[in-house]
């Protein structure tokens, strides 16, 4: 299981692991992997405590990091989202005076159904599930810029990813500067080319089946033609892949590697909470459905109660990137510490962005027995093939 983003790299497996837990980043590329740290929840100093982290624990081995620098959000236009030089933080006031009062009042309703109250005076409304105390960090350009400016100081750090749409190419020109790769994520052949253009040197083709932000093309569709439309760029195939099998049929389609992330919620490293992990050991395919709930575009979510009610009739619907997060980062955060009661209804909202691939997550493993079951059911699937091959030639040498 070797290509040569394994020698770009100096990995062993071409699995590339994104994670927002850096105890999962460390074990992958410690396994012989490359974990990729996801830096949305992050302030800039976060960052560089979570990167310090890593650096101390992978022994010189390299790992990536994903920022979020949208291509286009409300109020860009109008100059809102620029990060503070030195918090990082963006100015969120503005962004919520852009919240309809309709959807506030319509927020505080659904809480009140499941009796989760406010929170305590002083408590940040941080969820945890990205944008940082301000609610925005990473949602925004210039979040995104400020962690990218952090993550170029540490040496472990060999790969630069952006989602959500190609990155600036200033921010591209940086980052080879710093003898960086740059890999970019997206859904359509459209965007594919335009990342290339711009100088992305990795296109992650991410599938719908994929967790998170994602868009509406299967894998074993996108990935072929994607490989096809940016040939010679390298391309990692993302959406759908849990296991050696599934890398297998995307390295049989042109990929150079494997882009994963669903998979790794459940292992012993990743800091998911008991409640969510022990949701997605339960869950099949069709519990991972697409909404708008988390930040205004289509994600893949864990279906709960909370993304069903964003479906219900009486809903005023969701908000454009960063607005839906604005109107929803104080209820996350209520809604997590209501949660912690046992019996309360509050755990019915419970969940998080997940992959198709969550049916093949029914046990908790550590991260490095997920890279070497991989790499242990990718052999076992080109020897099955190669013997097809040698059947096939007997039978031809027979005639």
């Amino acid at each position: 299981m070797r290509t040569q983003l394994c020698d770009v790299f100096g990995i062993d497996v071409p699995i590339f692991a994104f994670s927002h837990c850096r105890d999962v980043v460390a074990a992958v590329s410690n396994a012989g992997g490359l974990g990729v740290l996801g830096a949305l929840a992050f302030s800039p100093r976060q960052l560089e405590m979570e990167l310090e982290w890593i650096e101390a624990h992978t022994d010189g081995k390299p790992y990536g990091v994903d920022t979020v620098m949208p291509a286009s959000y409300e109020g860009k236009d109008r100059g809102l989202g620029q990060a503070d030089a030195q918090t990082g933080k963006v100015d969120s006031e503005a962004f919520q005076k852009l919240v309809p009062q309709e959807v506030t009042d319509w927020i505080e309703k659904i809480l009140e159904e499941y009796e989760v109250p406010a929170l305590p005076e002083g408590q940040e409304r941080d969820s945890g599930m990205g944008g940082g105390s301000s609610g925005l960090l990473g949602w925004t350009d210039g979040g995104g810029r400020a962690q990218v400016d952090t993550a170029l100081r540490y040496p472990g750090m060999k790969l630069l990813v952006n989602a959500l749409g190609p990155p600036p190419k200033d921010i591209i020109d940086l980052a080879h500067e710093h003898d960086i790769m740059v890999a970019a994520l997206t859904g359509s052949v459209k965007h594919a080319v335009r990342q290339q253009q711009q100088g992305v040197d990795i296109i992650v083709a991410q599938g719908t089946e994929a967790g998170g932000h994602t868009g509406e093309v299967g894998s074993m569709v996108l990935l072929p033609d994607i490989v096809d439309a940016v040939s010679p760029t390298p391309v990692l195939g993302a959406g759908g892949i849990a296991c050696g099998r599934q890398a297998a049929a995307a390295l049989a389609l042109g990929a150079a590697g494997v882009w994963t992330g669903s998979v790794w919620l459940t292992v012993r490293e990743a800091d998911t909470s008991p409640l969510v992990k022990e949701k997605l050991l339960a869950a099949d395919s069709r519990d991972a459905q697409r909404s708008r709930s988390l930040s205004g575009k289509p994600a893949r979510l864990l279906r709960t109660a909370w993304t069903e009610a964003w479906e219900r009739p009486d809903c005023p619907g969701t908000l454009p990137m960063p607005l839906q997060y604005m109107a929803t980062a104080e209820a996350q955060a209520r809604i997590g510490l209501a949660a912690r009661k046992q019996g309360a209804k509050a755990r019915d909202l419970i969940g998080m962005p997940v992959g198709q691939v969550v049916s093949r997550m029914n046990a908790e493993l550590s991260s490095a027995e997920v890279v070497y079951q991989f790499m242990e059911e990718f052999i076992e699937v080109v020897d099955r093939l190669q013997g097809l091959l040698g059947a096939a030639s007997a039978a031809d040498a027979s005639r």
